[in-house]
């Protein structure tokens, strides 16, 4: 039994659930959570929102970049040239309220399919993520 394998389908196959109900929104599960981290941290520098969403400086920026085409988030200097600021803008706001119920279907759904395992998966999900940093995390 795989680790590795089994996460990845159970995290595919959660996106591919959360995607189809934002889908009427124009967001992707991905798109929501990054806006909802914006919005959560305010007006946050490219690396504190790295930091809280996981992702790495690179991906960040090119979802970050879809998500300003779209007008859902304006990208700005910081305090000197190399930091970049994330906000959320109007269009953002307004879609992220949109969309909340249709997530909140999905997880609603999903946890009470899942009972008491819905808490496990996601205290096993943030060891692992802690781990993955950290390989000497117990």
């Amino acid at each position: 039994v795989c680790l590795c394998a089994n996460a990845r389908r159970a995290a595919l196959a959660l996106t591919s659930r959360y995607d189809e109900a934002l889908a009427p929104h124009g967001l992707k599960v991905t798109q929501f959570s990054l806006l909802r981290a914006v919005e959560r941290h305010g007006a946050p520098n490219l690396t504190e929102l790295a930091e809280a969403t996981g992702l790495d400086r690179s991906t960040l920026g090119r979802n970050l970049r879809v998500l300003e085409g779209l007008g859902f988030v304006a990208l700005s200097s910081g305090e000197d040239q190399r930091d970049r600021v994330v906000a959320l803008r109007k269009g953002g706001r307004a879609r992220l309220r949109a969309a909340a119920r249709a997530w909140e279907k999905v997880q609603e759904s999903l946890s009470g399919a899942l009972g008491p395992d819905a808490g496990q998966l996601v205290a096993i999900s943030r060891r692992v993520t802690a781990l993955a940093r950290n390989p000497e995390v117990p």
